[in-house]
């Protein structure tokens, strides 16, 4: 009896501790499960906070280098005329493009290794397929120095968005896509507001721009949508191929086919005058900011979404009229705002019906 009863004081004395230890270990683990919370708050709140200032930043370089494009074209101009030569000046662009491309390469190499999907060597089946477009993009990146004999830079920045009819179409065409009933309303939309914004109420013409120039926006458009489409389908072709390797061959051909438009339109030229001739600090930045433009676009596909390439090109179609007003003496008409606002709304529609397809 005696034993027994010692026995159980000693697991009574046992429990006790045990109960004691749990008390003072209770806190202690309710404050590390506060310290691991307030952790991961403190984490997601510096990745929402760089996360935010990164698609800010590409925000505003897509506004800029869109907004300036048009501008910087019609600024490298004397007296109306382009004292350089316009080939030379295109086959720079995607010779940078090029170099960026490579740039790009080296670091991936640098990070992961020569793999099958980022090498530069290939076959001639994979290759055979650029050509196509660069043809394609060589045309219309030169017809865009030659439309501006016809319209102004806000102009221009309105009718280019006419692209994304033609990309819409040839989508449906040539990749079968099915576009939504909010799409096709939106193209309606758009070319409402790219004619809004082109009346001219100050003449006798009805359209601010020519006949001349609204063919060439329209061959511009159909160009930029089918060259996009068919590389969209060679890039698709093979995903896992670096998107780096595949510029690098398109830029290589553009490079040749940019070789032999300056050997035909401005071969005497460059012989007599040199490369160079005509260029100025203008001439320079519109150059890199064709090349970089491109750069953007990627970005905002891989840090951001569509909404803000929506948002820096509304912006940047007002951006343009507003600086065209002080570099240029533009006009900034009422029905060029309402067209403006107007498309703005038609390729917000655009995409939304993309997303909820």
């Amino acid at each position: 009896m005696e034993y027994r009863k010692i026995k159980d004081e000693d697991e009574d004395r046992d429990a006790g501790v045990e109960e004691v230890g749990k008390s003072f270990l209770l806190p202690v683990a309710v404050a590390d499960n506060d310290l691991t919370s307030d952790g991961e708050t403190k984490i997601d709140g510096h990745r929402m906070k760089a996360k935010w200032k990164r698609k800010s930043i590409v925000t505003l370089a897509l506004t800029v280098l869109t907004s300036s494009q048009a501008i910087l074209i019609v600024w490298s101009k004397r007296a109306g005329k382009y004292e350089y030569s316009v080939t030379t000046a295109n086959f720079l662009v995607e010779t940078l493009k090029c170099a960026i491309s490579l740039v790009a390469l080296g670091r991936i190499w640098k990070k992961d290794g020569v793999t099958e999907d980022n090498r530069l060597t290939t076959t001639w089946d994979e290759v055979m397929v650029y050509p196509i477009p660069a043809a394609l993009y060589l045309v219309k990146n030169l017809l865009q120095y030659y439309i501006f004999a016809y319209v102004d830079a806000p102009g221009y920045q309105i009718l280019k968005n006419l692209n994304i009819i033609s990309t819409g179409v040839l989508y449906r065409i040539m990749l079968k896509k099915r576009l939504s009933e909010i799409q096709w309303a939106a193209f309606i939309l758009l070319t409402a507001g790219c004619t809004t914004a082109q009346l001219n109420s100050n003449s006798d013409h009805v359209l601010q721009t020519p006949f001349q120039g609204w063919v060439m926006a329209i061959v511009m458009a159909l160009l930029s949508g089918f060259a996009g489409v068919y590389t969209e389908a060679i890039i698709k072709k093979r995903p896992s191929r670096n998107i780096n390797v595949q510029n690098f061959w398109l830029y290589v051909f553009g490079m040749c086919f940019n070789t032999v438009a300056m050997l035909v339109q401005d071969f005497h030229a460059v012989i007599n005058k040199g490369f160079f001739h005509g260029y100025s600090f203008i001439t320079v930045l519109m150059i890199f900011n064709h090349a970089l433009s491109g750069i953007a676009v990627s970005m905002v596909m891989k840090y951001a979404d569509n909404i803000v390439k929506v948002y820096s090109t509304s912006v940047a179609m007002l951006l343009t009229a507003v600086v065209s007003v002080f570099l240029f003496g533009f006009h900034l008409s009422l029905a060029f705002f309402l067209g403006t606002v107007v498309v703005s709304v038609a390729i917000y529609l655009h995409s939304a019906g993309k997303i909820q397809r």
